[in-house]
């Protein structure tokens, strides 16, 4: 079926497609995975980042090659990844002791692994608890321990227990002798040796909250991939899973949104690059919101102005880490249009219909939509006719895209009350 309505689109297909820089994007998911840690846990700023620039900087030492340090960084900057998972698991709320805490490195492992990396991780996020001397989560010794779950486990707990980022300099040769006095005990001898080997005067300069996006973006190792690259699908799949885990009501949201993209997407005959540019900006559009308290997200009555005010900043949020990745462009416009609307009433920009693409509008629909018909504080889960009624009646007041809420209604009709499917297609 051909495209409709495309008098404002901005598809294009050629043949020069922009690479899209990994590197960047996850820097920019590890950022926000980092306030989550803070609101959640109490973590110092920049947590992840810090972790993930001890451990590049330990993987040279150790003379890695390039794809062990795209791994190495990666699990690092996603040491906490499943923290919103567990915190929302009936095993974290039936747990009063704590014994169910090495449960985020269970689920945090089984997500990292479905990063088709070009070599080994196994065991890197599972085991970044553990000690030496086996008194770790899962009782893993030294020899059981894999090189990047030493590195990662060395990093995250002196940054936790020294705060890296304000340790003053001085203090550098007592830290010094705290390692090698924990060496074989908490610490592996290979990660306490190479610890003690980049741990210095200008190293802890550069981990300051100043200074720590910059180094990162300086040392942490470039690499690129296509918009349908399978790493980038499986990260953008992964990004979904921890924004939906922010609240007991959006489990499936971003997962459902991008699911239904692809599917209108589809519909519309979208060539293959922008198909997948449109499922990326779907997965990623509430990037934004685990900035937002979940207090707020759970609110079940009427939210106030100034907690209305902190939801809308969500946008914003999504705009300002997704706007910083060099090939996102079209990408970040599309997710951080889904709150606007055709008469310029929308937010966070307040676009009007002329400034709007067709994908900005199909995101908005396909958001509306979700939202309506999914179980939330203040609404009942609805079927596709009682979602269709909220749609129509945007569209006829000029807020939304009346074709696009027609084809909508022909294409989910199917779907009521039921998953979308997720892509079939191998990435």
């Amino acid at each position: 079926m051909s495209i409709k309505n495309l008098e404002n689109t901005i598809i294009q297909k050629s043949d020069n497609i922009m690479k899209i820089r990994m590197d960047e994007l996850i820097q920019s998911i590890g950022t926000a995975l980092d306030v989550v840690e803070s609101r959640l846990l109490g973590a110092s700023n920049n947590h992840g980042k810090r972790i993930a620039v001890l451990c590049t900087l330990m993987g040279k030492e150790l003379r890695m090659d390039k794809e062990e340090l795209k791994a190495l960084t990666t699990c690092a900057l996603f040491h906490d990844n499943a923290l919103t998972e567990y915190i929302q698991s009936e095993h974290k709320k039936n747990d009063t002791q704590g014994t169910n805490f090495k449960l985020h490195c269970e689920y945090g492992q089984s997500n990292i692994e479905k990063l088709p990396f070009k070599t080994d991780i196994n065991g890197f996020v599972l085991y970044h608890h553990e000690h030496a001397d086996g008194s770790g989560l899962f009782g893993k010794r030294e020899d059981e321990i894999p090189t990047g779950a030493q590195l990662i486990a060395i990093a995250d707990f002196i940054d936790a227990s020294h705060h890296l980022q304000r340790l003053p300099v001085e203090n550098i040769p007592l830290l010094q002798k705290e390692i090698e006095a924990q060496k074989g005990r908490r610490y592996t001898k290979t990660a306490a040796d190479v610890m003690l080997s980049v741990l210095n005067y200008d190293t802890i300069l550069s981990l300051s909250d100043e200074n720590i996006n910059k180094t990162a973006a300086q040392l942490l190792p470039v690499w690129e991939a296509e918009a349908q690259d399978k790493v980038l699908f499986r990260l953008a799949d992964l990004t979904a899973k921890i924004i939906d885990y922010a609240s007991v009501f959006t489990r499936k949201h971003s997962v459902q949104i991008a699911n239904k993209a692809w599917l209108m997407g589809s519909y519309y005959n979208f060539d293959p690059t922008t198909q997948a540019k449109t499922y990326l900006a779907a997965a990623m559009h509430d990037l934004g919101k685990l900035y937002t308290p979940t207090e707020i997200l759970e609110k079940p009555g009427k939210l106030d102005e100034n907690e209305f005010n902190i939801i809308k900043d969500h946008v914003r949020g999504t705009y300002d880490l997704l706007s910083v990745i060099t090939g996102f462009e079209d990408i970040c416009r599309w997710a951080s249009c889904h709150h606007e609307k055709l008469d310029g009433t929308g937010y966070c920009f307040g676009k009007k219909a002329e400034e709007l693409d067709f994908i900005s509008r199909l995101l908005t629909c396909t958001d509306i939509y979700q939202a309506v018909c999914e179980e939330r504080p203040y609404h009942p889960a609805r079927d596709h006719v009682e979602t269709m009624q909220v749609l129509n009646n945007m569209s006829q007041k000029g807020f939304i895209d009346s074709s696009i809420v027609k084809d909508y209604d022909a294409v989910m009709a199917e779907y009521s009350l039921k998953d979308v499917p997720a892509p079939t297609s191998e990435f």
